[in-house]
């Protein structure tokens, strides 16, 4: 197991415990901690607070701080290589398709489609090994290519019985290509590729819409062995065009569910639970609000916390943002910080001075954790 990617996770759980009812919060020293003299010993004996602290970034929310870490809004601009992408865009015919051929004033090379019958049950069905049979001409080869060339190789082949013949050849039915859309759509399954060129955001508008409990932000398209990204919130809400592309046959669109995009908070709140973040994002002073708002008579208002798990290559543990909610422009930064995905929102009880106090407090918790993960490493090592 990795210690970085579990850290948080078992973070929130001790948080969670702090927070069972109202008055739980971080010990502070006078109260001894986690941890008794004997065992509190033994942990400073083996990492000191200097060394512990470099696992963990803290940073305070200013309005300097909230300008760095907003993103930019997305200017809509116009996707040339999609537009590109559509205008090369040409279907091939494949197995199982079947094609409708018309010579014209040749009633008998022709099998008209009626009342009893529709175009797909008269036209000419492509066989397992991509061939049609066609009167006069026998088989012909028509898995892999373009009508145009299909209609160019029968006019050919036709002339030799046929002065100057006026061939059409469509696709009366697109049976041989889709894509697959699974997830959390209304309707999953199968989407034909045609000869319409179908995007990413078709595709999932064709399999029903993403329902509630999908996740806008997180879309997997796997093609062959890759799999790339793709954030629908950006497409619907911005107009970001870049997160738009052109599906191909036997692509795979996954669309997540919203499971995992929560937030928790927990210690002195009047509802102490995670909570599932907006489509829109979800920003601190949101989440403090769907939780019932603090305590007045134990929550320190400038003992806001929100808890990061760090990525997994920075040699960190966590990211530690402090708010010092005792005065009204915190107000409006809590409502300018935007959360993140699986984010630890804690309202502490203990008044803070300084933030090595709070982090040498949150610190314990992590070092089992720490020790877990480099046993885990020497053992598969």
């Amino acid at each position: 197991m990795n210690m970085k990617l579990t850290a948080v996770s078992t973070l929130a759980l001790w948080l969670g415990g702090c927070a069972l009812a109202p008055g739980g919060h971080i010990p502070d020293d006078s109260s001894g901690g986690l941890f008794s003299d004997d065992s509190r010993s033994a942990y400073e004996q083996e990492f000191s607070e200097a060394e512990l602290m470099k696992l963990v970034d803290v940073y305070q929310i200013s309005p300097m701080l909230i300008s760095e870490m907003q993103t930019p809004a997305t200017k809509p601009e116009f996707n040339s290589a999609l537009e590109q992408a559509r205008n090369n865009y040409d279907y091939t015919v494949g197995r199982g398709d079947i094609l409708n051929i018309t010579v014209w004033n040749h009633p008998e090379l022709t099998i008209p489609a009626g009342s009893m019958r529709s175009a797909e049950e008269a036209g000419n069905w492509v066989h397992s090994d991509g061939t049609i049979f066609y009167p006069y001409i026998g088989k012909v080869q028509v898995a892999g290519k373009r009508v145009t060339e299909i209609r160019e190789d029968i006019t050919k082949r036709l002339a030799k019985y046929i002065e100057s013949p006026q061939v059409d050849v469509t696709v009366a039915a697109f049976r041989s290509q889709r894509v697959y859309v699974t997830g959390a759509v209304n309707q999953p399954g199968t989407v034909p590729v045609t000869n319409v060129p179908m995007t990413l955001i078709e595709a999932v508008n064709a399999a029903g819409g993403m329902n509630e409990a999908a996740n806008w932000n997180q879309v997997t398209l796997t093609r062959g062995n890759t799999a790339r990204s793709f954030n629908l919130r950006e497409l619907y809400q911005a107009g970001n065009t870049d997160q738009n592309i052109l599906l191909q046959p036997n692509d795979v669109v996954h669309v997540a569910r919203n499971d995992d995009n929560k937030v928790f908070v927990l210690g002195e709140v009047r509802k102490p639970q995670s909570y599932m973040m907006g489509q829109s994002g979800t920003t601190l002073a949101e989440a403090l609000a769907d939780a019932g708002g603090m305590f007045e008579s134990t929550a320190n208002a400038s003992g806001i916390f929100v808890i990061r798990q760090a990525e997994a290559d920075s040699g960190k543990i966590a990211q530690v943002y402090q708010l010092n909610a005792e005065n009204a422009i915190a107000l409006v930064m809590a409502e300018q910080f935007e959360l993140q995905q699986r984010d630890i929102v804690y309202v502490t009880a203990a008044p803070v001075a300084r933030w090595n106090r709070v982090i040498s407090q949150l610190l314990p918790s992590i070092t089992g954790l720490y020790s877990i993960g480099r046993f885990s490493d020497d053992i598969s090592n």
